[in-house]
């Protein structure tokens, strides 16, 4: 079991070398995490955007431009366009956004045209969290992406985190749905879905996991809370996943492990066809070198499977 983003890395590095397009990768940071996945080995490196730009921050930052293919493509709009139908064709494993604005991300992967979703597809963000002051990776959602998820929504995230998790070789995860209470009440919209997924895996209808919610974040990660609280249930304090009930839970959660508790992610766009990386501006090159590298993880996999 991958216990620490450290070792993602050095799972994907005995892997066949994925192809990650970057659409307008002319910051710094975007550069830093790119060459550092190509120096180690994790994937070859296609940047479409203003290649006097990219060659220029580059060399600014003591990297070889010429690691890279470049594709010149000075307009944000169709250098974007154009990554999303390279990985679309075939020409490459993993999509990453650089210098370009997540709105317009998210509408090009999601163009019913030429888009990278299929017919029906979810978009979700499922970020892995590593806190020192947890004895193992969580696999979290949504932190980014779907605002207040439904409960058709909510099973598909669900299901993609358990995709993660096994990636992870965490072989069946302990997987909790996140709300402030243990009891299903119709005050707390959160602890019906949660209480309804539940029964939906323990009917064989999500496979891959023990479910269980809902439960408030305490139980879930602590062992101590769970029995102080007299809740018994098999994996109480020993979360591999959480399911947030909305953006907001989530992304106070993921900014507050990064932020007060010297946390480290890496975080794709889950529910195309292949991953996405979608990492912030204010994201470290730490932050977007491990997402290219669980971007990689997943990718592999899925191309072993074909």
């Amino acid at each position: 079991m991958i216990t620490r983003l450290e070792q993602l890395v050095e799972a994907v590095k005995g892997m066949p070398t994925m192809k990650l397009v970057v659409a307008c990768g002319e910051d710094p940071h975007t550069i830093e995490a790119v060459s550092r996945a190509k120096n180690e080995g994790l994937v070859n490196v296609t940047m479409v955007g203003d290649s006097e730009k990219i060659s220029q921050v580059a060399e600014e930052h003591g990297i070889n431009p010429k690691i890279f293919e470049i594709i010149d493509e000075r307009d944000t709009k169709k250098a974007l366009k154009l990554a999303v139908k390279m990985v679309k064709d075939g020409e490459g494993d993993i999509l990453m956004k650089g210098l370009v604005n997540t709105a317009d991300y998210m509408r090009a992967i999601l163009d019913k045209e030429v888009g990278l979703v299929p017919q029906g597809g979810v978009l979700s963000h499922v970020t892995v969290v590593e806190v020192p002051a947890y004895p193992k990776l969580l696999v979290v959602a949504d932190v980014a992406v779907i605002i207040l998820p439904d409960l058709d929504q909510k099973v598909k995230i669900l299901q993609y985190t358990i995709d993660v998790a096994h990636a992870l070789n965490i072989k069946m995860p302990y997987a909790f749905l996140i709300s402030a209470v243990e009891n299903v009440t119709p005050k707390m919209p959160s602890t019906i879905d949660a209480a309804i997924i539940k029964v939906m895996a323990e009917r064989g209808q999500i496979k891959g996991a023990k479910v269980d919610g809902p439960v408030a974040l305490d139980i879930a990660i602590s062992k101590e809370c769970a029995e102080i609280k007299g809740f018994r249930e098999e994996g109480a304090g020993e979360a591999d996943i959480l399911i947030f009930p909305n953006i907001e839970t989530g992304n106070v959660f993921f900014k507050t492990c990064t932020q007060l508790a010297n946390g480290r992610i890496a975080a794709i766009v889950a529910g195309a066809i292949a991953p996405c990386v979608l990492t912030s501006r204010a994201d470290s090159e730490d932050s977007k070198f491990l997402s290219i590298a669980l971007a990689a993880l997943m990718a592999g996999r899925k191309g072993a499977k074909k």
